[in-house]
């Protein structure tokens, strides 16, 4: 990393940081000395990330579980920084679920949790690190969208439709914060070489070398280049930018094409 990027004594919260892209960026930030406060809802992995974070990178770390579709999650969070006398300025909302079940296959209990963690869990805790950043001058949130946001496929309608919500309300909060100096990011990540999809990995590799996909690792490093430079939105990829265009003219012929032939076949029912 850039010294330009020095993050040594500022703090970040990130969110889902126990596993996958979340991880991803606690090792990002971290490499740039970065001290981190990880939250995740799965505790023996949490508190191994967060040693492992340490022990490579020299950082603190605080690992907080915390189950964010509790109604009460964003005070938990704030609490904790308030009793540990932490004062972040960075924030990372990166904790997500997915399913490729249809919303009539999909249970009350699970068609809550999208609403509570792509939805309640972002706008709240957005809200009081905004505040909070403002009152101290100054501070970055970056909230995780997907490029699903454009995409009104079939059998991801909960995940897509939430990860809209995601990035509509970062961009109107990215103009409701620019005068305090508050720099509010959405990232749009497509083609991520993880498990997400359950692609054989000689295909991913393939995927990758052919720059189909990234790797979490770079794209964590870019998006926080992205946040760090106060920019609106961040999509990964110019063929995740062509795509943009292309699933929006999609005929519904296609798309139902789609959901027979690949999202079917990855359904797991509950």
């Amino acid at each position: 990393m850039s010294k330009k990027y020095d993050l040594s004594g500022h703090l970040a919260v990130v969110t889902g940081a126990s596993s996958g892209i979340g991880l991803c960026f606690c090792r990002t930030l971290a490499s740039m000395g970065c001290n981190l406060v990880m939250v995740s809802n799965q505790q023996p992995q949490l508190d191994e990330c967060a040693s492992s974070v340490t022990r490579d990178s020299g950082v603190r770390t605080y690992p907080l579980f915390c189950d964010l579709t509790r109604p009460d999650a964003s005070k938990v969070i704030m609490d904790y920084c308030d009793l540990k006398g932490l004062d972040p300025d960075i924030l990372i909302n990166n904790a997500g679920i997915f399913s490729f079940l249809p919303v009539t296959d999909t249970t009350e209990r699970k068609l809550g949790c999208f609403v509570d963690l792509h939805v309640r869990a972002v706008t709240m805790l957005s809200r009081e690190f905004a505040i909070r950043f403002k009152e101290r001058g100054g501070g970055h949130i970056l909230n995780m969208s997907s490029m699903s946001c454009w995409t009104p496929m079939p059998g991801i309608a909960m995940y897509a439709a939430t990860k809209a919500f995601i990035r509509v309300f970062s961009r109107a909060l990215h103009y409701e914060m620019r005068d305090d100096n508050v720099h509010v990011t959405v990232a749009c990540p497509g083609g991520i070489a993880t498990d997400l999809f359950g692609l054989p990995k000689n295909l991913m590799k393939l995927a990758v070398n052919i720059h189909a996909i990234q790797t979490p690792e770079k794209f964590t490093r870019k998006a926080v280049r992205m946040m760090l430079k106060g920019k609106m939105q961040y999509i990964n990829g110019w063929m995740n930018r062509l795509a943009i265009f292309f699933v929006g003219i999609t005929p519904t012929p296609v798309r139902m094409l789609v959901k027979h032939r690949m999202l079917d076949r990855n359904i797991s029912r509950p």
